[in-house]
C-alpha cells in the first residue's frame, strides 16, 4: 500500500470512530421503530456473502461461452462500475443510515417521486427474484428427492424463510451468517485448488501455462461483440450488494458497519469474480462445451479430477439460492416498510410488531410465491413478462444512486461535513464517469436483441412508477 493510500485509510478509520459517536439523523420522514438485532459479524458476512450468488456459480458459463478469455476483462470493467456504485451508496448510507437505503437517499436528493420509483421498483425486483430462486432451489432438491413435487419444496423454503424473518431480524442475520460462511468457504477452496493447478503443484494435473488464454482464437475470440455480451451478463451478476446498506440500519453500529463493508468491496469483487473467471479460462479452453452446460465451476473441478464435483457444486448453488431467497425477503420487507413509513404505500404494510415489519414480510413472500405459481400456470405470457420487466431494474437503481450522491454530497459538504465518514473517490468526476458507464450499458442493451426487450419492459415499469410518484408528490404539495 502506498503512503497516500495508507494515510487515506487511516483517516477514514479515524473518521469512522468519530462518526460512530454522532447521533444518527432520521430520514426524510420518520421510519418505523425497527430493532437493532444485527451484530457486526452478521453485517460483515452479509457484505461478504452478498457478492456471491447463484449467477456467479452457474450463469457465468454462458458469458464465458460468448466472451472467451476476455470475460476477465468484462468482469473487471463491470466490477469497477459496481465498486463505484457501492462507494457512492456507502457514502450516503454512512451519513443517513436507513432501512430504505437508496430510496431514502433518492427522496432526499431528487424528490419524493424518485424515492417512490427507486423503492417500489426494487421491491418488485426482489419479490420476483425470491420466486426465481425458490424455483431454482426446488429443482436441485427435486433431483435428489423426485418423489416430492417442486412446488412443495418451494412452499417449504418460503415457509422457512418467511417464518424466520417474521420472528426477529437476528434470525435473518444468523441464516445469512452461516450461508455466507459456506459460500465464502466454497469459493476460497475453489480458488485455492485452481491456483495450485495453474502453478502445476496439484498432483496429476499439468500446468496449462497461457495456452488457453492465447489459443482457441485468442484472448478476444468473438471480438467486441462477444465482450459486450459478457459485459452485460457480468453487470447483472453483481446484484445483491445493496442489501448490506439496508441491513446496516438494523445493526449495532450502522455507520461503522457500512464503512467497513464498502472499504472491502474492492478486494471482494477482484477476488471472487475476476479471480474466479481467470482461474476458469486459464485451466479450461473457453470452447469446452461443459462450461455453459454444467457451469464453469463444475466443469473446472471435473477437469481437475475432483471426485463428486457436480454434487458438491449443486450443494453450493443450493446454499447460494437459499441465501438469496432469505436476503431478498428481508430486503423487500424493509424497503416496503420504509416506503410506507414515508407515506408511499398503504399504512397497514408498515405495521411494526416486535421490531419487525411483519405485514411487509408476509406480503413480500406472498408476492414471490405468486410468481412461482405463475411460472406453472402462465409460463409463456405473464411469467415471461415478469422476467423481462426485472431485467434492467438494478441498473435503474444504480442510476438513482449516482444522481442522489451527486446532489447529496454538495449538501453534506455545506451543512454537515462531519457525516462524510465514507467519501466517494475523486468526486464528482468518478460519479459522472459511473453515470456515463451506466448510460453505455443502457445503449449496449438496446443494441443487443437478447436484452432489448428487457430494457423496454423495465423502462415501461419505471415510467409508470415515476408518473405515479410524480402525481402523488404534486397532490401532496397542494395539501
Amino acid at each position: 500500500m502506498s503512503r497516500t493510500s495508507a494515510q487515506s485509510a487511516a483517516e477514514d478509520a479515524a473518521t469512522v470512530e468519530d462518526a460512530v459517536a454522532q447521533p444518527v439523523e432520521q430520514p426524510a420522514a420518520a421510519e418505523p421503530s425497527l430493532s437493532h438485532g444485527l451484530k457486526q459479524r452478521h453485517l460483515s458476512m452479509i457484505a461478504l456473502g452478498g457478492v456471491i450468488g447463484a449467477g456467479l456459480f452457474v450463469g457465468s458459463g454462458t458469458a464465458i461461452a460468448a466472451a472467451g478469455p476476455s470475460i476477465i476483462l468484462a468482469y473487471a470493467i463491470s466490477g469497477a462500475l459496481v465498486m463505484l456504485v457501492m462507494r457512492m451508496l456507502g457514502e450516503m448510507a454512512a451519513a443517513y443510515p436507513a432501512s430504505g437505503s437508496f430510496s431514502v437517499h433518492a427522496e432526499r436528493g431528487i424528490g419524493p417521486w424518485a424515492g417512490f420509483t427507486a423503492g417500489w421498483s426494487f421491491w418488485f425486483l426482489l419479490c420476483v427474484a425470491v420466486g426465481l430462486e425458490g424455483i431454482g432451489a426446488a429443482g436441485i432438491v427435486h433431483a435428489w428427492v423426485p418423489g416430492v413435487p417442486e412446488w412443495a419444496w418451494v412452499a417449504l423454503f418460503m415457509l422457512l424463510f418467511t417464518g424466520s424473518n417474521l420472528a426477529a431480524v437476528k434470525n435473518f442475520g444468523e441464516f445469512e451468517f452461516w450461508f455466507a460462511t459456506l459460500k465464502v468457504g466454497a469459493i476460497v477452496l475453489f480458488l485455492g485448488i485452481g491456483v495450485l493447478a495453474i502453478l502445476g503443484v496439484l498432483p496429476d494435473v499439468e500446468a496449462p501455462g497461457m495456452s488457453n488464454l492465447t489459443g482457441h482464437g485468442g484472448f478476444m475470440p468473438n471480438g467486441s461483440e462477444g465482450l459486450i455480451v459478457g459485459l452485460l451478463a457480468s453487470v447483472f451478476a453483481y446484484g445483491g450488494l445493496e442489501t448490506v446498506t439496508i441491513a446496516a440500519a438494523e445493526s449495532e453500529h450502522p455507520v461503522q458497519g457500512v464503512a467497513k463493508a464498502v472499504r472491502t468491496a474492492m478486494w471482494r469483487i477482484a477476488l471472487f469474480y475476476v479471480g474466479s473467471m481467470a482461474v476458469v479460462v486459464v485451466l479450461l479452453p473457453w470452447t469446452a462445451k461443459e462450461i455453459p452446460t454444467k457451469g464453469p465451476y463444475v466443469a473446472t473441478l471435473d477437469h481437475l479430477g475432483i471426485p463428486a464435483a457436480g454434487q458438491i457444486m449443486n450443494v453450493v448453488v443450493l446454499i447460494a439460492l437459499l441465501s438469496a431467497m432469505n436476503a431478498n425477503i428481508y430486503g423487500a420487507s424493509r424497503m416496503a416498510g420504509s416506503l410506507v413509513a414515508r407515506g408511499m404505500g398503504p399504512k397497514i404494510v408498515g405495521r411494526i410488531s416486535g421490531g419487525v415489519p411483519r405485514v411487509a414480510v408476509a406480503l413480500s413472500a406472498a408476492f414471490g410465491f405468486v410468481c412461482v405459481l405463475l411460472s406453472y400456470w402462465r409460463p409463456n405470457d405473464i411469467f415471461a413478462w415478469l422476467l423481462n420487466t426485472i431485467g434492467a431494474i438494478i441498473l435503474v437503481v444504480w442510476f438513482f444512486i449516482a444522481i442522489s450522491q451527486l446532489v447529496l454530497r454538495r449538501k453534506l459538504e455545506r451543512e454537515a461535513p462531519e457525516k462524510l465518514v465514507v467519501k466517494m473517490w475523486a468526486y464528482p468526476y468518478l460519479t459522472v464517469l459511473a453515470l456515463l458507464g451506466m448510460v453505455a450499458v443502457f445503449v449496449l442493451m438496446a443494441r443487443e436483441p437478447g436484452t432489448r426487450e428487457q430494457l423496454l419492459y423495465t423502462g415501461g415499469l419505471t415510467l409508470v412508477l415515476a408518473v405515479v410518484g410524480f402525481v402523488r408528490q404534486k397532490l401532496a404539495e397542494k395539501k
